[in-house]
Formats: structure tokens, C-alpha cells, sequence
């Protein structure tokens, strides 16, 4: 099976819950285990709020998903600076900082996840989590 989607929310806090609930729909149609569900709705609200506060003010935030038997790839992109020496593999933040937890978290659940070269003034934060190993056991 292979399922893809893609969306042009607005740049707006709301617009995190909307890329989840369509994920969720879309991971809902495969046999992938509530775990990696969980994983997978994370990274894609992580991304997507990260898009929205650091997108352009005039950007939107646009999504793809796709997902196959192997892998599930989120792909989040706004208009703006790309980011300098950020890392995704980084330590969190000390517990009171405020903020900064979102891309070593996105780092730590995804299997790879980099910021790739888009369009010029685009930013895209490209996702992978590899679903063979991530599913569902048989109901008896």
C-alpha cells in the first residue's frame, strides 16, 4: 500500500493540530503499531510548530506525507532563513530554559532527519521513520 498527501496550512499554532489529525487518518489505513503512531504524530507536531514560529510571517507551512510498507516520510517546508549549524542530534535545553526541545526531539524519535535544500528561500525539514519493524501485532 502507498498513501500520500499534500497540504498548504497557514502559519498558524492550529495548523500543528491539523498535520497530526491527517496523519493520524492516514496512519489509521496501515497496520503500524500505536507506538510508532505516537512517534510519528509528535515528530509531525514538533515540525510543524517549529515551521510556525520560524517561518516567514507571509509563509504558509506545507506538509507531505507519504507513506509506504517500508517508511513513513514527512516532509515540512516555509519560506525563511534556513537554519545556521542547527543541529537534531543536539542536548535539550536545561529544564527551565523555555522552548529548544522541539528538533532534538524530532532528532531523537525520527530514524534520519535533516534539513534539505528546497527552493530558493525555502526551508524543508525532510523526516524518515521506517515502519517494517513497527507493526501492529495480530489480534487473536
Amino acid at each position: 500500500m502507498r498513501v500520500s498527501m499534500t497540504l498548504s496550512l497557514p502559519r498558524q499554532p492550529s495548523s500543528a493540530t491539523r498535520a497530526r489529525r491527517v496523519l493520524i487518518t492516514l496512519l489509521s489505513l496501515t497496520d503500524v503499531s500505536e507506538d510508532t503512531r505516537a512517534n510519528l504524530a509528535v515528530l509531525i507536531s514538533e515540525a510543524c510548530a517549529n515551521a510556525v514560529i520560524h517561518a516567514d510571517p507571509d509563509s504558509d507551512v506545507d506538509i507531505t506525507i507519504s507513506i509506504d510498507d517500508q517508511v513513513c516520510l514527512i516532509e515540512v517546508g516555509n519560506r525563511g532563513r534556513s537554519p545556521d549549524n542547527t543541529k537534531l542530534d543536539a542536548d535539550l535545553p536545561a529544564p527551565l530554559t523555555i522552548g529548544g526541545r522541539g528538533l532534538p526531539l524530532i532528532g531523537a524519535l525520527a530514524d534520519t532527519a535533516a534539513f534539505v535544500t528546497g527552493a530558493p528561500g525555502q526551508v524543508l525539514l525532510r523526516i524518515t521513520k521506517h515502519l517494517a519493524d513497527a507493526r501492529a501485532a495480530p489480534t487473536r
